[in-house]
C-alpha cells in the first residue's frame, strides 16, 4: 500500500448557498461537499481539515485545507477532477503535496479578512450578495479613529460571539487576539463602496461581524471613538454594536510565514 501523503488545498468559495463551512447532517457545507467529492475521487474516506471555521453566507477567496490520502493520482489530477465534480460555487485554486506534520489551522500565524459594504440609497441586486447594504450618512473619520484603537493585543471580548471557544478548557489565550492590520480603504472608482480590512493572529467568532456593527455606529455619529476605545476596555459583548450580516465578509489570506506577510507589506 502507498504511504499516505499530506495534501494542501487552496480554496476559494460562495458562501451563499452554505451553512458555513463546517460539516454538519443534511444541510450543505463548504467541508461536507469537499469531503464528499475527494473520497470520490480518493476512493477512500477523506477527513478535510480547514484552517477555520466560516459562517453561513460568508465568503472565502484563500481559504486552505489539508487532508492525508494514499490515492496515487497527480496534484494536476486531483485539482482538475475536483472542479469538474464540484459545483461552480467552490474552485480549487492550487493543490500541493506538504510536509506531514502540515497543519491548516495550527501551521497558520496570520489571516486577513475584509468586510465589503455599500453606503449608497440602492442596492445594486448583482452585490447584493456580496455587500452589505449600509444606506445613510457614512463619516469616515470616526471610523479610522476606531480602527487604531483596535491595532495591537486586545481582550475581544466586547465583540465575541456566543460559542466562539470552549470556555471550559483551562490554559487557552481565551479571548485575547493581536490585530497587525485594521483599514477602512473607499473604492475610488466606486464612490459610497468602502472595505473593513483586518490581519489578525486569530478571530473570535463573529469578531469581525460584530466590529463592522460597531463600527457603523461611529460612522453614524452615534458613538465616538472614545466610546468605542471604551467598548474594548468593557470585555461585555453587550457594550458593543449589532452584528453586522455574513453576505460582506471575505476571508482574503491565510498566511503561514513572516515572509508571506512581509511581502504584503504587513509586520508582526
Amino acid at each position: 500500500m502507498q504511504a499516505a501523503r499530506a495534501i494542501r488545498l487552496l480554496i476559494s468559495f460562495d458562501g451563499t448557498a452554505y451553512k458555513g463551512w463546517q460539516r454538519q447532517v443534511s444541510v450543505p457545507t463548504i467541508q461536507g461537499t469537499l469531503e464528499e467529492k475527494l473520497s470520490l475521487i480518493c476512493n477512500e474516506q477523506i477527513h478535510l481539515h480547514g484552517a477555520g471555521r466560516t459562517d453561513a453566507g460568508v465568503h472565502a477567496l484563500g481559504m486552505v485545507a489539508h487532508f492525508q490520502t494514499t490515492a496515487s493520482l497527480s496534484l494536476a489530477a486531483l485539482g482538475r477532477g475536483l472542479n469538474s465534480l464540484l459545483p461552480a460555487d467552490i474552485r480549487i485554486l492550487n493543490a500541493e503535496q506538504v510536509p506531514p506534520d502540515f497543519h491548516s489551522r495550527m501551521s497558520a500565524i496570520a489571516k486577513t479578512y475584509r468586510y465589503d459594504l455599500y453606503t449608497g440609497p440602492v442596492m445594486d441586486p448583482t452585490r447584493r450578495l456580496y455587500e452589505t447594504h449600509f444606506p445613510g450618512p457614512f463619516n469616515t473619520s470616526p471610523v479610522h479613529a476606531c480602527l487604531q484603537n483596535l491595532l495591537g493585543s486586545h481582550d475581544f471580548a466586547s465583540f465575541e460571539g456566543a460559542g466562539s471557544r470552549d470556555l471550559t478548557k483551562p490554559g487557552k489565550r481565551g479571548s485575547t487576539r493581536t490585530l497587525f492590520q485594521a483599514h477602512l480603504v473607499e473604492n475610488k472608482k466606486n464612490p459610497l463602496h468602502f472595505s473593513l480590512i483586518f490581519t489578525g493572529d486569530g478571530f473570535l467568532r463573529h469578531m469581525i461581524r460584530n466590529i463592522a456593527g460597531t463600527l457603523l455606529l461611529a460612522a453614524q455619529g452615534k458613538i465616538s471613538p472614545r466610546e468605542f476605545s471604551a467598548i474594548i476596555q468593557a470585555e461585555n459583548r453587550e457594550a458593543a454594536g449589532p452584528t453586522a450580516p455574513a453576505n460582506g465578509l471575505f476571508l482574503v489570506r491565510i498566511y503561514y510565514s513572516r515572509q508571506e506577510l512581509e511581502e504584503q507589506k504587513i509586520f508582526l
